[in-house]
């Protein structure tokens, strides 16, 4: 079983050429605390609590790359278990200190599992 521990972020999409919009948004109107660095897919991080908020330019469709990201404490047991269940695993860029990986539901929601690394 998937050994879930906490929902760790929640992707999601703006329009293209809205970053600093977006940026205006979550830090000034909100209040959020804008997380420094590069990510991937040149998104913005927040800390929202004690989960994180990506915002990332999307141009939209049927597979978007909105997510909600669950740690866990069994990635690698995890990634086994869904593809014996033939479910589809995908990668996307790496991210210092933690492995991840994603899936869809049968409806097309897409889901990351992540665990940090010591």
């Amino acid at each position: 079983m998937i050994q879930f521990k906490r929902l760790d972020h929640i992707l999601i999409s703006i329009p293209k050429g809205k970053i600093t919009e977006a940026r205006a948004f979550y830090n000034e109107i909100l209040g959020l605390e804008e997380i420094p660095g590069q990510h991937p897919g040149g998104a913005i991080w927040f800390r929202l609590a004690d989960i994180q908020l990506h915002v990332r330019e999307e141009a939209g469709g049927n597979f978007s790359k909105r997510h909600p990201a669950f740690e866990i404490t069994n990635l690698d047991e995890a990634k086994m278990e869904l593809a014996a269940k033939g479910i589809d695993i995908s990668y996307s860029s790496e991210i210092e200190d933690r492995q991840r990986f994603f899936f869809r539901d049968p409806f097309g929601n897409r889901f990351e599992l992540l665990q940090f690394i010591d």
